[in-house]
């Protein structure tokens, strides 16, 4: 009997508890509570406000399309050579997220740093959290001088949302909304300059599914509408298959969209010596009519993965196909764990390819005339 009755009384107890809370959520907060202490009801979302520079900000320049070059506000031809670093959502957990890190870049003659943003990290964030940190990065990166690429970090096939690893699953309308809301954000800030839309389109071999060109096509024109119905003055970056290799395909059918420019990653074990006559008719080409961006370079000793094996003249033969054709670069990555690393530990040591690249953006490499 006395079990009953407590029982009772416990129901009673916790009814009333959820009345309660049912009746003080719908009413008026109490005087004296901020409003950032009462959950917000999912009709009363915040807004994630577009960013803005400290009124004493100095501005950069806003960077166009010309010809196949990018320009500043005065006409000049701007070559990007700078690097990517890893997620930042990583860089926090090994605590080192601040603005020392951009510094060290700036210090290695950096004048871009492209930032990737992989899936399962806005997913654990939440975007307001996410877009928060991003603009820690850009302050930092206007700060410094540095330009800034956004890059949409997945590998997969977006048309089939069958992808590499579940860190990185997306899908179109999560990638348009993510588009939607960073184009929106950043706005007519000349620093964010570049917006890479996918980071390493691949089928695989039909493992990941199918997709053509064609198709591929549509989904980046769509991606680039978005943008383009926001900020009309940030250059999207189009990647082509083949884990963003490949751009064979914009010979006969290039993306039907003005103000752009093409990706290309260049790997060494992506093909055998001599490369330069591949590299020239796998992508070189594009860089005789579009600006075109190697988001993704480097080598490494060992590993297990051949594609980034290095052979003693991939880094020399790059830099000088590269500098003849005026094509812009960003090394992967700098980070002391993700491979090919650039640093030996987060004292930033460099590693072999991080002192080759180094020397390159610090004017002490010696072209080939």
């Amino acid at each position: 009997m006395r079990i009953r009755e407590m029982a009772k009384a416990a129901f009673t107890l916790l009814a009333f508890a959820a009345f309660f809370l049912t009746f003080s959520s719908t009413t008026t907060a109490q005087p004296g509570l901020r409003s950032n202490e009462i959950k917000q009801d999912w009709w009363n979302i915040n807004r994630i406000e577009p960013y803005k520079l400290a009124p004493n900000a100095t501005k950069m320049s806003f960077i166009k399309v010309k010809g196949n070059s990018f320009v500043d506000e005065n006409g000049k031809v701007i070559v990007f050579k700078g690097l990517s670093i890893s997620d930042p959502d990583k860089i926090i957990k090994d605590g080192r997220w601040s603005k020392k890190h951009f510094e060290v870049i700036k210090s290695w003659g950096a004048n871009i740093v492209r930032i990737p943003v992989i899936p399962i990290s806005v997913h654990q964030r939440g975007i307001e959290e996410y877009v928060r940190i991003l603009d820690e990065a850009v302050t930092w990166c206007n700060e410094l001088g540095i330009y800034v690429i956004i890059d949409w970090h997945s590998i997969g096939n977006l048309k089939s949302e069958v992808l590499a690893h579940d860190m990185m699953n997306t899908t179109k309308k999560e990638t348009y909304n993510f588009w939607a809301t960073i184009a929106e954000h950043y706005k007519d800030i000349p620093t964010v300059a570049f917006y890479e839309l996918f980071n390493e389109p691949t089928t695989f071999n039909n493992r990941y599914g199918t997709c053509t060109w064609e198709e591929w096509k549509v989904i980046v024109e769509e991606m680039i509408d978005i943008v383009y119905a926001f900020d009309k003055n940030v250059i999207p970056l189009v990647a082509g298959f083949n884990w963003a290799y490949d751009l064979t395909p914009v010979r006969d059918n290039p993306i039907n969209r003005e103000g752009i420019a093409y990706v290309t990653h260049p790997y060494p074990g992506k093909r055998p010596v001599p490369r330069e006559p591949k590299w020239e008719q796998d992508f070189g080409f594009v860089a005789d009519k579009y600006p075109l961006v190697a988001t993704e370079i480097g080598f490494m000793k060992g590993g297990d993965d051949k594609t980034l094996h290095d052979d003693g003249i991939y880094g020399a033969s790059l830099m000088n196909y590269f500098n003849k054709k005026g094509i812009s670069w960003m090394v992967w990555v700098f980070d002391p764990y993700w491979v090919p690393q650039m640093i030996e530990s987060w004292n930033y040591e460099p590693t072999e390819q991080g002192k080759f690249f180094r020397d390159v953006m610090q004017g002490k490499f010696k072209y080939k005339k």
